[in-house]
């Protein structure tokens, strides 16, 4: 049975919108460590389930009691921030090595965590997506 013609016009939108839906893009993994480098804050209104986001230090977040983070240096250079008890940021410093593209491997010099992996999801735009299995 064909469609009379007000109804073939109200499905006409809806044919539209699924014809330009086009599939979620792969996820962007950076293409060296070198990528990564600079100082990166937890966007904390973004983050979901075990997937961290993160944004560079010079993104106008949200007001917050503070933000964790991170710094990623030259010659293999980490720093870890952890909030202060005075609400501001307290560094831990430490190394990082990349065993491949999407792994970061760190080590904090004065031992405060165990090493530990970050696993890069994706680095796009300047949002970068993390596990920290």
């Amino acid at each position: 049975m064909a469609l009379s013609f007000p109804r073939w016009l109200a499905v006409l939108p809806l044919a539209l919108v699924a014809a330009t839906c086009q599939s979620p893009r792969p996820d962007r993994l950076p293409t060296s460590p070198a990528d990564l480098q600079g100082t990166w804050l937890q966007s904390n209104e973004e983050s979901r389930g075990d997937t961290l986001v993160y944004r560079p230090n010079t993104y106008k977040f949200p007001p917050s009691r503070g933000r964790t983070g991170f710094a990623v240096g030259q010659a293999g250079r980490f720093t870890e921030f952890d909030i202060a008890p005075t609400d501001g940021l307290e560094g831990h410093e430490g190394t990082w090595t990349a065993p491949d593209a999407a792994h970061l491997r760190i080590h904090l010099n004065d031992n405060s965590a165990p090493d530990y992996t970050l696993e890069i999801i994706s680095l796009h735009n300047g949002v970068l997506k993390l596990r920290r299995p």
